[in-house]
């Protein structure tokens, strides 16, 4: 595998991860059936992102005349069948059709038009930038021999998972389909899928979550084939270069990320298969050295905040479509005075129109919990008597079970003028501070997050070191010689899981009886 393979994976991990709703300061009327949002609109954007910890500078945007100069495009796309299952006149089907929109408002009537169709967003929509016409990858992904060799099965349509055709101007392209669904829907071991929950609730070190479909070695080698999901191109040909630009933090006097600048295939390698074993994720901003769970995306209405950090405000719909363009279309990557991006490196220079984002939030907002299996019975109602003994619905307040409001990062003090926007408890829970002070998402804070749903979620703690509630709640976590079921920096035998000491005390019995109250949540 060559270093543009591998960089690649930083790409691919860089958006779609939280999601939120927002403020929709100014409407337009489409078609007058829907009031769709403006996405970029810069009264709306004016305070909506929190200041850098460090640098106390808000991260720049583009121009909302640079925004919407770029092109729209959201094209339709269809299913890859192995070879063999394909219908017959399917592939000279797609190379007639031509290009098609997914998302047509003209013929969205009512609402439950709407967020069906933020639903095929959701789960078949492909970014501009994901979008391959190489021929030789086309090839491979129609040979019987190739996709045999990478162990790839097809579902029981006979269509492979994951990847899609995308009939374009130019040709029939391949993508990674759903730039959503990939990170953002969980089919869980015993066969239930939630869309919304995090794809890596189940991922652990021990036992490890069994894949299907495409195999994650074959996925990895083809990532050379598929511009991932940040919105650029990359052209530096230095693995190092490549990582520092989308997780360098220069202002940091010692700054982790220096590391990358140095880093070969192989330790590049280490860090990615750690972080993939413990179910975390590295996005565009964050560090490979500070992975973050995927958060889940039922109920984040009721979120006042995105993104583990409180990286923007949660003010309504609109926020939602601006955070998906923003990772997507309309990164800039300049903080203050430092610019990331090097001479080389080009934007995406097309987005989705506010339409298609409008539909997707409506979906993402319709989007419900399975039923609950877990009994309120006698175990679950003792464990909601210590809840409220431990005093824990202080910040967990139902029936949210968040109070909405952040916390300090160890290290982190209060600004004196923090944003009137920010509600902010003047206390620290002491979980690893260095996704909150040693990266670009880095603002000092940590949102108090909800308990709802917690049965399926899977991972505790913003880093996802935790992965289950039993682990959460032991006391041995704090020793050094713990070993974590989630996330374990590569080269690690052992560490201690810091922070969130509460409840550690429990004897045995009120432990299990507090979980089993959280997993009826």
């Amino acid at each position: 595998m060559d270093h543009n393979r591998s960089c690649s994976r930083v790409h691919t991990l860089a958006a779609w991860i939280v999601l939120g709703w927002s403020l929709g300061a100014q409407q337009t009327a489409t078609n007058g059936r829907a009031r769709i949002p403006k996405v970029w609109d810069e009264a709306a954007l004016k305070d909506w992102v929190t200041p850098v910890a460090r640098l106390n500078v808000r991260p720049t945007h583009m121009s909302e005349d640079e925004y919407y100069s770029m092109p729209e495009s959201i094209l339709r796309s269809y299913p890859i069948y192995f070879p063999g299952r394909e219908p017959k006149g399917y592939w000279e089907m797609l190379q007639r059709i031509g290009p098609e929109s997914l998302v047509k408002p003209e013929d969205l009537k009512a609402e439950k038009d709407w967020i069906a169709t933020g639903r095929l967003v959701f789960e078949q929509a492909s970014l501009p930038q994901m979008i391959s016409l190489d021929p030789r990858v086309i090839s491979e992904m129609r040979s019987r021999e190739f996709l045999q060799g990478h162990h790839v099965e097809p579902d029981s349509d006979g269509a492979i998972p994951g990847f899609r055709w995308v009939p374009t101007s130019k040709g029939v392209g391949l993508s990674r389909g759903g730039s959503c669904v990939g990170c953002h829907s969980l089919t869980r071991t015993d066969g239930l899928r939630i869309s919304g929950a995090p794809a890596r609730a189940e991922i652990s070190r021990a036992p490890r979550f069994p894949t299907s479909g495409i195999r994650a070695d074959y996925l990895e080698s083809a990532n050379h084939l598929i511009r991932g999901a940040s919105p650029f191109f990359m052209a530096d040909g230095n693995l190092g270069t490549e990582l520092y630009q989308a997780w360098g933090v220069p202002w940091l006097k010692d700054d982790p990320n220096k590391r990358l600048k140095s880093l070969n295939l192989d330790e590049y390698n280490a860090l990615v298969t750690a972080e993939r074993m413990g179910g975390a994720i590295t996005r565009w901003n964050g560090s490979i050295f500070f992975p973050a769970k995927i958060p889940d995306l039922i109920g984040i209405k009721d979120r006042k905040y995105l993104d583990h950090t409180a990286t923007h405000l949660n003010r309504g719909i609109g926020d939602l479509m601006r955070y998906a363009a923003q990772v997507s279309f309309a990164e800039v990557a300049d903080f203050g005075s430092y610019h990331m991006l090097s001479p080389s490196t080009k934007r995406v220079r097309e987005r989705w129109p506010d339409s298609a984002l409008y539909a997707l939030a409506l979906y993402i907002y319709s989007l419900q919990p399975p039923p609950n299996p877990n009994p309120f019975d006698e175990k679950a109602k003792a464990g909601q008597k210590i809840f409220a003994r431990e005093g824990c619905a202080r910040c967990h307040t139902p029936p949210l079970y968040t109070n909405n409001k952040l916390t300090l990062a160890r290290g982190f003090a209060l600004p004196n003028d923090k944003p009137a926007a920010l509600d902010v408890l003047p206390i620290s829970v002491s979980t690893d501070p260095g996704l909150a002070l040693k990266t670009r998402k880095g603002t000092g804070y940590y949102k108090v997050p909800s308990l709802k749903g917690v049965w399926y979620r899977g991972h505790f703690l913003h880093d996802g070191s935790a992965a289950s509630l039993e682990e959460l709640f032991d006391p041995g976590r704090l020793e050094e010689a713990y070993v974590p079921g989630g996330w374990l920096p590569p080269g690690q035998k052992a560490r201690a899981i810091e922070g969130h000491t509460f409840e550690l005390k429990l004897n045995p019995t009120e432990r299990e009886q507090l979980i089993a109250f959280l997993r009826t949540l």
